[in-house]
């Protein structure tokens, strides 16, 4: 399941998702059609599977994927202002997952914050917390933070799904408490 976050990596994928002998999923937001970026003429791919990490930091991972990963490089800059370092993770693929890429990032880091645009109950960003303290439980030095919608039907007002998305103040928030817990 390819789910990308910007041109380039759609072209990739997408290139990789025709050429596989697997059958593949490919999401992408029609809210992202306008979206601009550098898209190479020629012919590439990207590996599927393969998560990439987006901006190298040291203080906390933030890992996304799809259109809400702009939310997260938003965090990442605003925190940056504040000396605090984010490494940003863009999964590109959920399934197969990259554990390994932020397992790494997580063992440098020492913390873990998930942003992700669903319902917070069976979502990915579960799935990747249980892995976590699962596997690296040691190298956490604060609770896993998960960042969701609010836990409600998705709102048809343009006012009140403002509200229930998750946007950078709610990652800057959570990051911070992460670091100063």
């Amino acid at each position: 399941m390819i789910v990308p976050s910007n041109p380039y990596d759609a072209k990739g994928l997408l290139k990789s998702a025709i050429r596989d002998d697997d059958p593949v999923i490919f999401m992408e937001s029609e809210q992202m059609y306008g979206d601009k970026g550098e898209v190479p003429e020629g012919e590439y791919t990207l590996p599927i599977g393969v998560a990439d990490v987006k901006r190298s930091g040291k203080d906390v991972t933030l890992v996304s994927f799809g259109k809400i990963l702009k939310e997260a490089l938003k965090a990442a800059e605003i925190l940056a202002e504040e000396n605090i370092d984010c490494e940003v993770i863009d999964l590109r693929t959920i399934r197969p997952l990259d554990y390994q890429t932020i397992f790494e990032s997580v063992k440098k880091t020492n913390r873990l914050v998930i942003l992700e645009e669903s319902w917070p109950f069976g979502n990915i960003a579960t799935e990747i917390t249980y892995q976590v303290q699962s596997e690296i439980f040691d190298y956490l030095d604060a609770p896993v933070e998960k960042i969701n919608t609010a836990d409600t039907p998705a709102p048809y007002s343009p006012v009140l799904l403002k509200e229930w998305l998750p946007n950078a103040d709610d990652v800057v928030k959570s990051i911070k408490k992460v670091l100063y817990k």
